[in-house]
């Protein structure tokens, strides 16, 4: 990887504080899709929470900026400045109205997804109850709108009917920001071949992350069967379509009791987390290699290993990302 290269977290939801963003920094990021909102939420809810981001945000402009276009994010790098990109995992907060995407996009936000694991009015999510029903006729609205307003459409989390029913529909390029292949992690959360060729066909990308339940199951997974996937993903849909999702949430739990309610095997997704052998406990929770945000380095030493060469290693860690906000965007 080239030290001029754009290293792009495809999707992080680790607690914004500045020992956080100093960690991220020296991992060489420089630019993070950030779950600025948590589910559940409405949109007043929403907003309160996202006013907090915000003023932490702003009270370490020195290291830190929201940025609006791929310009931002370039000036970010030579400022030595992380970017962080407003998102979120879940479009619940404009279920009731989803012309509030408008004032969304207005105010920052620029990735979404249209559910999480559950069923909302745009469609189902991986664990929907009941199965998922498949993109709705106001999900229909909510994509012509994500494309009219310029805003990356992501599908991690997304039933897979739903999804294929967005990227059916979608006229601009569609992520998987953190989404491994089934093929190799029979995981609830990740993704059948069919999907990842179908957001390659948008020209969009698949995003390896390295969140142990979807890495694999019969051990602790390290970065090398993170690279797996990565190699795996190049091979199905080609080097301008795979890139890095993190899906890290450093430091967001203090406790073995804390994280076990939340997504530990007992917490609220057994169906995702409970699947892993013995290993996976509260000391193990995280990938070989990939405890932190400052160990990035990590992961394109992990590529190289894997036999990819320079020039793909710095597209799947934010190149091919940077070209597709560019399409999205616009700018």
């Amino acid at each position: 990887m080239t030290s001029r290269a754009l290293v792009v977290d495809g999707l992080n939801c680790a607690p914004v504080t500045r020992e956080q963003m100093q960690r991220t920094l020296k991992g060489g990021v420089t630019a993070l899709n950030l779950t600025s909102v948590r589910p559940p939420h409405d949109f007043n809810t929403a907003m309160s929470d996202l006013a907090r981001t915000l003023a932490v945000i702003a009270d370490n402009a020195d290291i830190a900026t929201i940025p609006r276009s791929v310009r931002d994010i370039e000036q970010a790098k030579a400022d030595g400045k992380l970017a962080i990109i407003l998102g979120a995992q879940n479009s619940v907060l404009v279920e009731e109205d989803v012309e509030l995407l408008r004032i969304l996009e207005r105010i920052g936000f620029r990735i979404l997804q249209p559910t999480y694991m559950e069923l909302n009015r745009f469609g189902g999510g991986v664990l929907a109850k009941g199965g998922d029903p498949g993109l709705s006729p106001l999900g229909e609205r909510w994509v012509a709108l994500m494309n009219e307003l310029r805003m990356l459409i992501d599908l991690s989390h997304v039933g897979y009917q739903t999804a294929a029913g967005v990227l059916a529909r979608s006229k601009r390029p569609v992520i998987f920001s953190h989404s491994n292949a089934r093929a190799l992690c029979d995981s609830l959360r990740n993704i059948p071949d069919e999907l990842a060729l179908a957001a390659a066909r948008t020209g969009g990308t698949v995003g390896a992350t390295l969140w142990p339940p979807m890495v694999r199951h019969d051990r602790r997974p390290s970065v090398d069967d993170w690279a797996e996937q990565v190699a795996y993903f190049i091979n199905l849909v080609g080097e301008d379509h795979v890139a890095f999702g993190s899906d890290l949430s450093e430091n967001r739990y203090k406790s073995d009791d804390e994280w076990q309610k939340s997504f530990g095997p007992r917490g609220i997704y057994p169906e995702v987390t409970a699947v892993l052998g013995p290993w996976f406990t509260f000391e193990n929770r995280l990938s070989v290699g990939f405890e932190s945000m400052a160990h990035v380095p990590n992961l394109a030493e992990a590529l190289s290993r894997r036999g990819i060469g320079g020039s793909v290693i710095d597209k799947v860690m934010g190149g091919n990302l940077i070209r597709v906000y560019r399409e999205v965007w616009g700018e």
